[in-house]
C-alpha cells in the first residue's frame, strides 16, 4: 500500500522525539552531539544557520551518513547525538526517521530554524555577497 506523506510525517513524529531548542543546547553542551541542518543551500544563505550545524541537504543525507557511501562526511557517527532542524520541522522530521533506520539512536529533531533563532540561540549569519 502506498504512504502518504501525512502518514510518513506521522511515523517520523512517532520515531523521532521532538525537543526544544534549550533542550538542544543541553545536549550540545554535554559533547558528543551532531547538529544538522537539512535545509536547502538557497534557505540557509538567506537565513543563516545554527552556530556549529553542520549543513547536509535533505537530499544527500543518507549518502553522507553511510560510512559505506563514498560521499560519507565523517562528522556522522552512530555513537553522536543527531539533533536536526529544517525550515519547519517535515523534513528534520523525516530525516531523523531515516538516520533512525539507518541505525543512529538517538536522533532528535527542534522542528524550524526560526524556533531556534527565536529561541536566542546562536546563529552564524550568512556571509554578505562580495565581503
Amino acid at each position: 500500500m502506498a504512504l502518504t506523506v501525512k502518514q510518513m510525517l506521522e511515523a517520523a513524529n512517532a520515531a523521532v522525539p521532538k525537543i526544544t531548542p534549550a533542550q538542544a543546547q543541553e545536549m550540545i553542551a554535554k559533547g558528543n552531539a551532531l547538529v544538522l541542518d537539512v535545509r536547502d543551500a538557497p534557505e540557509i544563505e538567506k537565513s543563516g544557520k545554527a552556530a556549529g550545524a553542520v549543513h547536509v541537504s535533505r537530499g544527500m543525507l543518507e549518502f553522507r551518513a553511510d560510512p559505506e557511501s563514498p560521499y560519507h562526511d565523517k562528522n556522522f557517527s552512530k555513537d553522536k547525538t543527531v539533533i536536526l532542524y529544517c525550515a519547519s520541522g517535515g523534513r528534520s522530521a523525516l530525516a531523523g526517521k531515516v538516520l533512525k533506520d539507518m541505525g543512529y539512536a538517538n536522533v532528535y529533531n527542534i522542528g524550524g530554524f526560526k524556533d531556534w533563532a527565536d529561541s536566542g540561540a546562536p546563529v552564524e549569519k550568512p556571509i554578505e555577497p562580495g565581503m
